[in-house]
């Protein structure tokens, strides 16, 4: 059985979580704030963290950095909608994703066993891969069959994003949350526009990557 340590200081999350963890057959350990989650961590054997951004005595921003120094152990963030600005800056500073709260907990399953499946290709090197893609985390370059696609920042981000989340459905908000940030104030079509880019640079009438799903949004997903 996987073990999650929840450092959370809210007592009704942590507790909810606990019940939900431990119904999906997960050994559960809790920590409530920044100072006594270091302790459980070094003292323990987990498999994932699930973390506050705000928490008392040490941040989770803190908390992340502490941990890189020793573990790749995958760091969950859970973390109030206007406490971030976007993904790619939590993936800097150590997280390996994020749900904003409140958050659905069926999604959050999703994403640990996303995480839980592909934790050799995520620790293993600075490559991220799927299928015959493969991101370069550090360098920050895609490859298709070892052949390097020149990408903008912006097309960078979003298929980082669409690759960590691959086989997940995102909805148009939540890839603008991602890329963008909360606080965005365009119009959400730009995320079509920025699809239809990356489209063009990565698929062939032969193989297709980014697949539509009609009224709500886009998975990475390959037949």
């Amino acid at each position: 059985m996987k073990k999650i340590l929840i450092i959370e200081d809210n007592e009704k999350i942590r507790k909810l979580l606990k019940m939900e963890l431990i119904h999906e057959e997960y050994l559960v350990d809790l920590a409530e704030d920044g100072e006594i989650g270091i302790k459980k961590f070094k003292e323990g054997n987990f498999d994932l963290i699930l973390l506050d951004l705000m928490l008392p005595k040490y941040s989770g921003e803190e908390i992340c950095k502490i941990i890189r120094k020793i573990s790749n152990i995958p760091i969950i963030i859970l973390t109030a909608k206007d406490q971030i600005l976007n993904k790619i800056e939590l993936l800097d500073m150590g997280a390996d994703d994020y749900l904003t709260k409140p958050f659905n907990i069926q999604e959050l399953f999703a994403r640990m066993r996303v995480i839980f499946r592909n934790k050799k290709d995520f620790y293993s090197s600075n490559f991220i891969k799927y299928n015959d893609l493969k991101i370069h985390s550090e360098k920050k370059v895609l490859y298709i069959d070892e052949k390097e696609i020149k990408l903008t920042k912006t097309e960078y981000n979003l298929m980082y994003t669409l690759i960590l989340n691959k086989e997940i459905v995102l909805s148009r908000e939540k890839l603008i949350e991602d890329v963008w940030g909360w606080d965005f104030q365009g119009d959400n079509k730009i995320i079509d526009v920025y699809i239809n880019a990356l489209r063009k640079k990565i698929e062939t009438k032969e193989k297709k990557y980014i697949k539509t799903v009609r009224g709500f949004g886009y998975i990475l997903k390959c037949n």
